[in-house]
């Protein structure tokens, strides 16, 4: 039996290259519109979503995983609640559809978002107004934080943001894996670190002790008028210490920085 070749007239396959060249380009078109739309900003929601969280004691843990974070000690936010804004976009192109939640478990406000597909684009911020006398630990994965008002102790941890706080007393300890640190505080104990990000630290009040590192960033410490102990070093940047120095004082000042200008001055 003879074989009989099978042949695609040239037709067939004019017709097949029009219909991947059409699909292609249609698909290009999508994914272009939807990059250009990029940059979702959760300053963009006009219409954030409120509500309010019980808290069954003295410390509150807020635990948020992707949110730029503003926290906020104040007289006015009644014993025993929280009050948390949320604003949010999002878009995913190819995927589930973006969102976000909140829940309270014990003393411990949780924050997800759920953003994930091709072309996802998302942006959260959320507001926590906490009342006086809660100390709070804050631990985010990627996002700032931002937190004034506090007479008690305050924790931030961030892996991917910057962290800034003022109007507070209390003792604070401040971390960011990735980005600055800033500070301006009558707090008595402070201990800052970045691993890749300045230090700034503003003491409106002569503190008991100052710890600060930095593995990649300059280091800034202005302090009160007064002696204090001091103890730094710079692995790699000039140092200018011109507070007064004496070794018997109680207010320990101790600053560390990998590569970055070191500065311990009196605050004019």
């Amino acid at each position: 039996m003879t074989a009989t070749a099978r042949t695609t007239s040239p037709a067939r396959t004019s017709r097949r290259l029009r219909t991947r060249t059409l699909a292609t380009a249609a698909a290009a078109v999508v994914l272009g519109g939807v990059l250009s739309a990029c940059g979702a900003s959760a300053a963009d929601d006009d219409e954030p979503e409120r509500r309010a969280f019980d808290l069954p004691g003295a410390s509150l843990t807020i635990d948020s995983d992707d949110s730029a974070l503003e926290i906020v000690a104040s007289d006015e936010q009644p014993e025993g609640a929280i009050a948390v804004t949320r604003w949010f976009r999002g878009s995913v192109a190819i995927g589930s559809d973006p969102k976000v939640t909140w829940s309270m478990d014990g003393d411990r406000l949780v924050l997800r978002e759920h953003c994930s597909g091709v072309v996802a684009d998302c942006s959260t911020k959320h507001r926590v107004v906490v009342p006086r006398g809660v100390a709070v630990t804050v631990e985010n994965d990627d996002g700032s934080v931002q937190a004034e008002g506090f007479h008690d102790a305050l924790t931030v941890r961030t892996k991917d943001g910057s962290v800034r706080v003022t109007d507070t007393s209390g003792p604070l300890e401040l971390r960011s894996g990735d980005g600055s640190v800033r500070a301006e505080v009558s707090s008595r104990t402070v201990r800052a670190h970045s691993g890749d990000g300045s230090v700034h630290l503003v003491l409106t009040a002569v503190p008991d002790r100052v710890e600060s590192r930095s593995g990649d960033g300059s280091t800034t410490i202005d302090l009160p008028r007064g002696a204090y102990k001091v103890d730094t070093s710079t692995g790699d940047g000039a140092e200018d210490v011109t507070v007064p120095r004496d070794d018997s004082s109680s207010h320990v000042v101790t600053a560390r920085t990998g590569d970055g200008k070191l500065t311990v001055r009196t605050a004019n």
